[in-house]
């Protein structure tokens, strides 16, 4: 009886300790194409269960293979992402306009991250350019990719410190669920030779998307698997919790 009282106690503790949610970029999707100098629209299904988390969101524009991700500008900074929001700023100017792009989601509160698939930025005109790599290196995967950067490097804006404060924020709309409005992201964007761009690990992957990353042993990035939806870091102290509980649990039972 104390085994099995013991038993479902246990259960109880350690079962919402297995739930973790993170924001959930669903757009742009696979095959979404913007072109120059129109609006560039992202949205994301926010983090429900917690209220600090995500609520200070960073977004910025990457570009590179699954294994070299570059980071391109910060696009929306202190976005509220504890809740389903969009955020939409002009697209910028960028080169070559191909299906090399990918958005990053990030929060100075979480080591989390996430990531939308790769889209096309192309002409103000439509016009596009096929990535110059169909398969990805190390690994061969059929997974087309390039190197993109903006016309104007002085646009750039700098990825956010994670885990710190955040640069302060320019020139952009974004709309929550509650309909309000704030003025933050941009459309600059640096290099992509700039010497930000992280090391990482685990890739985007355009043709499925609920992986797990981790982030970067320098603690500046992580790797994407940017598919349909989003990659999240699952893995914490509290699913460890929750295995030892389950461990122990069985032995008293």
């Amino acid at each position: 009886m104390f085994a099995a009282s013991t038993f479902a106690a246990l259960i109880a503790v350690a079962a919402p300790l297995l739930v973790r949610a993170d924001v959930t970029p669903s757009e742009p999707g696979p095959g979404d194409v913007f072109n120059i100098g129109s609006p560039c629209i992202i949205k994301w299904t926010g983090d429900a269960d917690s209220t600090t988390a995500w609520k200070n969101m960073n977004i910025e524009l990457m570009t590179g293979s699954d294994l070299g991700q570059i980071h391109i500008t910060t696009v929306a900074q202190n976005q509220d992402g504890t809740e389903d929001g969009t955020f939409s700023y002009t697209c910028p100017e960028v080169t070559p306009t191909s299906a090399i792009y990918f958005y990053q989601f990030t929060s100075p509160d979480t080591s989390s991250v996430t990531w939308t698939t790769r889209f096309t930025i192309a002409s103000s005109t439509g016009q596009t350019t096929p990535p110059p790599n169909a398969t990805q290196p190390g690994t061969d995967k059929a997974i087309p990719w390039g190197i993109g950067a903006l016309v104007d490097p002085s646009k750039a804006v700098p990825p956010p410190t994670r885990g710190t404060s955040n640069p302060g924020s320019t020139n952009s709309t974004t709309t929550g669920t509650t309909g309000t409005t704030g003025t933050t992201g941009t459309t600059g964007n640096t290099p992509a030779s700039s010497s930000s761009s992280p090391a990482v690990k685990s890739p985007p992957n355009d043709q499925s998307l609920a992986a797990s990353a981790t982030t970067d042993p320098s603690g500046s990035s992580a790797s994407p698997k940017p598919t349909s939806a989003a990659s999240t870091i699952g893995f914490d102290n509290r699913v460890w919790l929750s295995v030892g509980a389950f461990v122990f649990a069985t032995l008293v039972w």
